[in-house]
């Protein structure tokens, strides 16, 4: 089938299927229904990895807690794993893969901390994070660290990278702010919104700046945070944080999407300090030099230029912004003529990705949303509680149409993650409903017959560093029609984690002219003629 025949056969239904047996019963909880405090509303997390070392991608829940329970001095509830069958159904893991319940889940990282080759886990808290060690595929232990944080730090997302490039995986951790019942005041009082008792925050209480843990290189690690400079310049309220290279010199910088106050461009220095930089290269404020309430971040190479762009869901009101890049000048907002600006202001967005979902060889994107206020349902607000979920399909010269992410009545949708659950070549979807299920995501495009003349490649990477998934290298895949770069990360969305891998959607080539990679070792690697519609895996060369 032609590539334009293909696109509007998968317009003509959502892009995504819900799949309700794959994840039966599983659902988390964050705090009370009429969210009364800010505490109650992010949600948790979720990532995509394989754990247990059989080829397929397993998951892990994140889950919160409620006042109730914190008053009573009870841990929250656990986060959990779910082991992939093979066939994209998730089951429960066994008590080997128990993770010890603390105070109030919120977010998740996945990386290799100790380069051992299996991936290990960092879960976000209100309270002392966590750190769990993956044991050789056969279950998790804990890990006591003590730069984890006290009670009333609020971590949000994080990120995983080799700032200083000593082979060892270090972490980026968003801070929210500083929450202490008893001291931030409930819905009712003094703080409003659109003419209604909304609760409170986060202007009016104290932000935290971000953290930075230096590996050791044993997976043990230390605040590096002063050191690098990130602290005390980075004090706000931030709820994403993703990796990428923006200026292309070989190190890896960190973008981080703040709450009411600009957003942060951290330009790695290369001598183990950072530089904000978001003001100076366009990535800080909207167009008209607002600052907005960014929540959820995606990055990929929108138009095949070998530089990656940014994308960040905002509050309602504010439109979703989308950051082009101009090579190491920065960027430039482009949400209205790309087509996502208006339609999103009446949503208020959270997870979000930017991958080739339809495998026609460009990049798509999707927003998940809903608000935080309940009262929102109000009249007078302009908006709702619930929201629709949107999916913006690329189009020519670097535009998206929006569309329903998947069929079904509006959901207060939070984080997401995205891989090939189901191994069919498309990449698939799970997202936290909060105070609800948490939803498997079936992507269309490879089970449906317009997808048939659709191809795609994996890339998954072993290096010869610690950092054995070789977290921030860069891969480019060039075939007869596309060419498109994509960083291996494992940060992504909101509050999530996304698998180790760059995928490519090739449309109707049958093949991959061309493949390079950049180390972040700086060695590079070439494959030619390589087939489509498989996952290759590359191992780094000797020096």
């Amino acid at each position: 089938m032609p590539l334009a025949s293909l696109c509007l056969a998968l317009a003509q239904s959502p892009q995504f299927a819900l799949d309700p047996p794959a994840l039966a019963g599983v659902r988390t909880t964050c705090g009370a229904r009429d969210k009364r405090f800010i505490l109650e509303v992010n949600g948790g997390g979720l990532a995509l990895a394989d754990f247990d070392g059989d080829g397929d991608l397993d998951l892990v829940v994140v889950d919160g807690s409620t006042l109730e329970r914190v008053a009573r001095g009870e841990p929250g509830f656990p986060t959990r794993l779910f082991l992939n069958d093979g066939r994209g159904q998730f089951a429960a893991a066994t008590e080997a893969w128990a993770i010890a319940p603390s105070r109030w889940g919120m977010g998740c990282a996945v990386g290799d901390v100790d380069g051992d080759g299996w991936l290990d886990l960092y879960v976000t808290h209100w309270g002392r994070d966590q750190l769990v060690r993956n044991r050789d595929g056969a279950g998790f232990e804990l890990r006591e660290l003590a730069c984890l944080g006290d009670e009333r730090r609020w971590g949000t997302s994080a990120a995983f990278l080799d700032f200083d490039r000593d082979g060892a995986l270090d972490l980026a951790v968003a801070n929210y702010l500083t929450f202490e019942l008893g001291k931030v005041p409930p819905s009712g009082g003094d703080c409003r919104w659109k003419g209604h008792d909304v609760m409170c925050g986060p202007q009016g209480l104290a932000a935290e700046h971000d953290w930075l843990l230096r590996n050791t290189g044993e997976g043990s690690f230390v605040d590096a945070t002063a050191a690098a400079k990130l602290a005390p310049a980075s004090a706000a309220f931030a709820l994403g944080c993703i990796t990428l290279d923006y200026d292309r010199d070989g190190d890896t910088d960190l973008y981080v999407a703040n709450d009411s106050t600009p957003n942060f461009l951290w330009d790695n220095q290369g001598d183990g300090t950072f530089r904000e930089v978001g003001l100076q290269r366009g990535v800080s404020h909207d167009m008209n030099g607002k600052e907005q309430a960014g929540m959820g971040i995606a990055v990929g190479d929108i138009n095949g230029d070998g530089r990656e762009d940014l994308l960040v869901t905002n509050f309602s009101g504010e439109n979703n912004a989308l950051y082009l890049s101009r090579g190491a000048r920065g960027f430039v907002e482009r949400s209205g003529p790309a087509g996502i600006g208006g339609p999103s202001l009446t949503r208020l967005g959270w997870g979000t990705s930017l991958h080739d979902f339809d495998l026609d060889g460009r990049l798509d994107a999707f927003a998940l949303n809903g608000h935080v206020y309940p009262q929102a349902d109000k009249p007078g607000t302009d908006t709702s509680y619930a929201q629709p979920a949107d999916f913006y399909r690329g189009l020519p010269e670097g535009r998206f149409a929006v569309e329903p992410l998947f069929e079904g009545a509006p959901r207060v949708l939070r984080a997401s993650t995205v891989g090939d659950i189901d191994g069919d070549g498309d990449l698939d979807l799970v997202a936290v409903e909060l105070d609800g299920p948490v939803l498997v995501l079936r992507n269309r495009a490879r089970t449906s017959a317009a997808g048939e003349g659709a191809h795609w490649l994996r890339v998954e990477l072993r290096s010869k560093s610690r950092n054995r998934f070789a977290l921030g290298a860069q891969v480019t895949a060039v075939w007869s029609g596309g060419r498109r770069t994509a960083e291996v990360r494992t940060s992504g969305g909101f509050q999530s984690s996304v698998p180790p891998e760059a995928h490519f959607g090739l449309g109707s080539a049958e093949q991959v002219e061309r493949i390079e990679v950049r180390w972040p070792s700086g060695r590079t690697s070439v494959l030619e003629q390589v087939g489509s519609n498989r996952l290759v895996r590359i191992e780094e060369p000797d020096a």
